[in-house]
């Protein structure tokens, strides 16, 4: 791709970021994207040829534009399944609050808007995919728990990192950022670990 292009993708991308954290995420039309970014609907369809595809790419550019993979990074680099699991929930717990506007806006729409649905399907299997990898290296040290399976130890872990528990825990409930990423680390070691 041109530099060119490369900028008008950009600014399709920022500019759909904008109209799902405006509060009005049903303005995410293809034309209202193309209005807002000052493009042509045959503009905007040259860089996304679908919705699906566009609102997927938006949510990964949310995760460039915060450099997810440098908060991923010491996961990822754990020597031990204790390590991985605790990086892993600081990472992706300390991201919830940066993603919230639009992972909001996305799962209102769910319900009507396949390719909202799709979106954030997308955006979930992505996270379900470390707690996955965090369970495996539990798994090969030996310390998952005995009775449970890696697919449903993975079926916790992705249920207590879930944006509606920290929807619900820290705009419901008043719970601090910090008290949110302590608590559901200590869980998740008693949940997943046979010395919890």
């Amino acid at each position: 791709m041109s530099r060119k292009s490369d900028d008008t993708r950009t600014r399709i991308l920022d500019v759909t970021l904008n109209l799902l954290e405006s509060g009005a995420p049903e303005r995410t039309r293809m034309s209202d994207i193309a209005r807002a970014a000052g493009l042509s609907r045959q503009a905007v369809y040259l860089h996304f040829p679908n919705r699906a595809e566009l609102l997927i790419a938006a949510t990964k550019r949310l995760d460039e534009k915060v450099d997810i993979d440098a908060s991923l990074a010491e996961s990822r680099a754990a020597e031990t399944g204790g390590e991985r699991l605790r990086a892993f929930i600081a990472a992706w717990g300390g991201h919830i609050p940066v993603i919230y506007p639009v992972g909001r806006a996305l799962m209102a729409m769910m319900e009507t808007d396949a390719e909202a649905r799709a979106a954030w399907e997308n955006r979930m299997a992505a996270v379900r995919h470390g707690c996955a990898a965090a369970v495996a290296a539990l798994a090969r040290d030996g310390d998952l728990r005995p009775d449970l399976t890696q697919e449903r130890a993975t079926d916790l872990l992705a249920g207590l990192l879930s944006v509606s528990l920290w929807a619900h825990l820290t705009r419901d409930c008043g719970w601090s950022q910090d008290a949110f990423i302590a608590e559901i680390t200590q869980l998740a070691h008693k949940a997943l670990t046979p010395r919890g």
